[in-house]
This record gives C-alpha cells, sequence and structure tokens, in this order.
C-alpha cells in the first residue's frame, strides 16, 4: 500500500506491484528514483536496484514461509524447495546469499526455525513432540540439540523462563 500510494504521488504509473518488485510501464529517471527511495525510507522500506539484493530477499521470504506453513511436507529438502520455488540452482543461491547477508541459507533457516519454536514455547499450548512435528524436526532429540546450540538452554529451560517472567509480570497489576 505504502509502495503504490507513493508511485502514485510521484506520478510513476506501473503495471504490477509485488513483494519485493515493481514493474514500471515508463523509464523511471535517476531523480525520481532518489525521491522514491527518500519517501519510502520514511515508511522503513528501501529501493534495492542490485539483483543479489533482491534475490537475497526472496529467499529470505521463501525460508520465513517454509518455517511457517505447516501444510508443507514434513520431510522438505530445503536447497531442492529454494530451487523450484526461485528457478536457479541451489549453489547459486547459497553463494549469492552469503555474499549479500553475510551468512549462510542453512543458518538462517536454522535461526528461524528457532524462532519459530521459541514462539510455540512461549503459546505453552502444545508439547515438545508436537512442536518437533510441528517444526518438522526429525525427533525431540534434534530439535533439542539444535535450539541449545543456538540458545544455549533447553527448550524446557527455555518454557521455564518464559512462564516465570509471565507471571511475573501479572503479579505487578
Amino acid at each position: 500500500m505504502v509502495v503504490k500510494s507513493e508511485l502514485e504521488r510521484l506520478d510513476i504509473h506501473f503495471r504490477t506491484i509485488n513483494l519485493g518488485e515493481v514493474e514500471t510501464t515508463n523509464e523511471v529517471s535517476l531523480r525520481e528514483l532518489k525521491l522514491l527511495d527518500n519517501n519510502l525510507r520514511l515508511y522503513g522500506l528501501e529501493l534495492m536496484e542490485n539483483r543479489k539484493e533482491i534475490l537475497a530477499e526472496k529467499i529470505k521470504t521463501a525460508i520465513i514461509e517454509l518455517v511457517h506453513n505447516e501444510n508443507e511436507e514434513l520431510k522438505i529438502n530445503l536447497s531442492y524447495c529454494l530451487s523450484k520455488k526461485l528457478g536457479y540452482t541451489y549453489n547459486y543461491l547459497a553463494n549469492v546469499f552469503s555474499e549479500v547477508v553475510g551468512t549462510s541459507i542453512e543458518k538462517f533457516f536454522i535461526t528461524h526455525k528457532i524462532e519459530r519454536v521459541k514462539e510455540l514455547l512461549i503459546y505453552n499450548e502444545l508439547n515438545l513432540k508436537e512442536i518437533s512435528y510441528l517444526t518438522r524436526y526429525s525427533s525431540i532429540s534434534h530439535l533439542s540439540n539444535q535450539f541449545k546450540k543456538v540458545t544455549g538452554i533447553a527448550p524446557s529451560q527455555f518454557r521455564h523462563l518464559q512462564h516465570k517472567s509471565h507471571r511475573a509480570l501479572e503479579q505487578v497489576a
């Protein structure tokens, strides 16, 4: 909505607006691009002209969708899934991603999976076996080991700490 509004305000004609992409009908001048970029930055957005940066953002979006899409097959192959979705070899995607983002696709994926696990632990509606299944870990043990490697504590400790902090907040009122 913000992008559309700013394009219209600057009288930049466009065909389509998709996440991370705008197809314009005419050539956009450098002055118009600068104005658009400045206006978008006021909303916490920015123009990306570099194709590698755009591809890295698409990779991030695809990974986040995978982590949060509970309807996907349980045993996914991340490299195959990203290659199929984005139309490039995984090797190319991995090289571009690490060059632009400064970390590997796998580390980014694991970090987001662990954040999803934290979210589910905080909700306190599912047990660890259900969370493991939902987040596509092969076992509770695998989830626990990866969680501890990333956070420094076990999932049960994390849940306990969250529970204690929530109780303390409730007692403040």
